[in-house]
């Protein structure tokens, strides 16, 4: 591997703001990327707490700064304090990566779909969003971006289902808001089985089943031994849903690839390289 022993007065520079932001792999990710590439360049970690969130982000282009991604709780403040927003960030109502344009505008882009889908094709290359319904657990930002991506990429049906049935209801409000509630069904948990009939793609956007969490409470029983199972949860690497899953002979797609790929153009856009994701950046990114 290409390494950098120092950066120079002329490396781009770009990070991650969050609050804590101590947990973040995103530093060791691009990191990991950069001296592959042998790039002058930084990226690092910014602890900022949401009351001083929208001045930080505005100091990003006085500080020299090419961009930064922006993970919880700062996704909807970077939304309402950039300048411009693409389309898919509009969409999915937050903003997860930012880009300092050559105007000094902030302009707000969400990458989380991307390194959804990216990751899915990547681990099952026959899986298509058009196979069949998809079945969604969860109801959060991850929910509305995996969800917001599966109707981009053509999916016929997504049934959203949450233990909660009311921040369903919500989530399916908001994306009428913007024009895509078409194809959403809500499913009771109650009824959680039985959505599985048929289902093409069953995904798990909730933290259940990570480390320190009980394990989801969802019975696999109706789902057809055809349909890829996802966990968007990466710590452990195989949660017991997808070990259920791959018992039962289901093609599975674990969570770290999402995180990898959603990374991919926020750094071609500060550093000027098409990164790839390879095993080696899965392996070093999760002993970190």
């Amino acid at each position: 591997m290409t390494t950098v022993d120092s950066i120079s007065g002329k490396a781009k520079v770009a990070g991650v703001m969050g609050w804590p932001i101590g947990h973040s792999r995103s530093p060791r990710l691009h990191g990991f990327w950069l001296r592959q590439y042998g790039i002058d360049g930084a990226y690092v970690p910014l602890a900022v707490a949401p009351e001083r969130a929208e001045q930080a982000i505005r100091a990003l282009p006085a500080l020299g700064f090419r961009g930064c991604n922006v993970t919880v709780p700062l996704k909807e403040i970077a939304f309402r304090t950039v300048d411009r927003l693409d389309e898919t960030a509009r969409r999915m109502g937050a903003v997860n990566t930012i880009v300092v344009g050559d105007d000094g505008a902030l302009e707000g882009g969400n990458t989380d779909g991307f390194g959804f889908i990216e990751n899915l094709r990547a681990e099952q290359p026959d899986w298509t969003a058009e196979s069949g319904p998809a079945v969604v657990i969860g109801a959060g930002g991850a929910a509305r971006a995996v969800v917001v991506a599966l109707l981009d990429a053509g999916a016929p049906e997504v049934r959203l289902v949450n233990r909660t049935r009311a921040r369903a209801e919500e989530l399916v409000a908001d994306l009428a808001a913007v024009g895509l509630s078409g194809g959403v069904t809500v499913v009771d948990w109650v009824s959680r089985e039985t959505a599985l009939d048929g289902a093409a793609l069953l995904v798990n956007t909730t933290t259940q089943g990570m480390a320190g969490q009980p394990a989801l409470d969802l019975p696999l029983r109706a789902l057809p031994v055809t349909a890829v199972v996802n966990d968007i949860v990466y710590v452990p690497l195989e949660t017991p849903l997808l070990a259920e899953a791959r018992a039962r002979g289901n093609p599975v797609a674990g969570g770290i690839g999402m995180l990898l790929h959603q990374a991919r153009p926020g750094f071609k856009a500060w550093f000027g390289v098409e990164p790839q994701v390879t095993a080696e950046l899965s392996r070093f990114v999760l002993e970190g």
